[in-house]
């Protein structure tokens, strides 16, 4: 059997995207569904339809300007000015061997050694590098970054996980008010079905299948985001190396991350998957991490 190739690759880290937007439009439909029965059952068929209309329109806002509101909560400013030349030209000089068009350009003033990079397309995209990157990073090492992040932009990670990041969020919040509802309003919903007589048992499985998807909802759709974030990364490590001809610039950069870092850059959790390395450190990692191990990383980049 054939080895798969990059580009093979490519296709099925995109049709898992794809398959991945779907899951969770399901799940976010399926409790939009509970969330009209549970608070205007009698008005079923006018709340839903208005329910998923909402949640388009606020799905295609937060797409449309979500890119600005991430450059915004990371504090980052425009790369602009003689100090920043050089990193503007590595931007532009990658672009242009990516076949994309050039990235606006922030820098974010903190000491750990870090980047993203976000926007609704390639030709509305931005990368951000910390100050901490451009101290602490050779010129391969910085080029091996940049060409990370713009790998994202030419593979449209930024396109896909902008939109997966704020279906995300509305799972977790309609899970959360579902959740509430059950804990403060629900007892006394029961209490009036028994009094009625207990209530159909098409009405018990409903309010059952409704919890238990509350429950599970937020947790499976990020397990199954955070794994296919952690090939994006591998695909991105691999694309940055392609664009820079030179794998050991961007093992090297991950590798003083690795023992630099320290994660406490307090970023907002839906914000952390963009970064080449998480930028927070928390107790649970291991299970919803973001990125592969940097050991991994490191290692795939000086095999090639």
């Amino acid at each position: 059997m054939a080895r798969p190739t990059f580009y093979d690759e490519q296709k099925k880290n995109r049709r898992d995207s794809i398959l991945l937007a779907i899951v969770v439009s399901l799940v976010l439909f399926g409790l939009v569904y509970f969330f009209a029965y549970i608070f205007a059952p009698e008005a079923l068929v006018f709340v839903l339809p208005l329910s998923l209309i909402l949640i388009v329109a606020y799905t295609w806002g937060s797409y449309q300007y979500g890119p600005q509101i991430v450059i915004s909560s990371t504090h980052a400013r425009p790369a602009e000015g003689n100090e920043f030349i050089y990193l503007n030209n590595v931007a532009e000089g990658l672009s242009i061997a990516a076949g994309v068009p050039p990235p606006k350009v922030y820098v974010i003033d903190d000491p750990e050694i870090n980047a993203f990079a976000t926007g609704k397309d390639p030709e509305h995209s931005s990368i951000a590098v910390t100050t901490g990157a451009l101290q602490g990073l050779n010129r391969s090492e910085l080029e091996g970054v940049v060409a990370h992040e713009l790998s994202h932009v030419r593979n449209r990670d930024i396109q896909f996980m902008t939109y997966i990041a704020v279906l995300v969020g509305l799972v977790s919040i309609l899970s959360h008010i579902i959740l509430r509802w059950s804990w403060f309003g629900g007892s006394r919903q029961r209490g009036r079905d028994r009094d009625r007589g207990g209530g159909s048992g098409f009405q018990v499985a409903i309010l059952l299948l409704g919890l238990v998807l509350a429950i599970l909802a937020p947790i499976a759709v990020a397990l199954i985001q955070f794994a296919i974030n952690r090939r994006r990364e591998f695909m991105a490590d691999a694309g940055g190396a392609e664009l820079t001809r030179f794998p050991e610039g961007l093992a090297s950069a991950l590798e003083k991350i690795k023992n630099n870092n320290q994660g406490k850059m307090k970023v907002d959790e839906a914000i952390s998957p963009l970064f080449i390395s998480d930028p927070n450190k928390t107790a649970l990692d291991n299970l919803f991490a973001t990125h592969p191990p940097l050991e991994e990383r490191i290692k795939r980049l000086r095999q090639m």
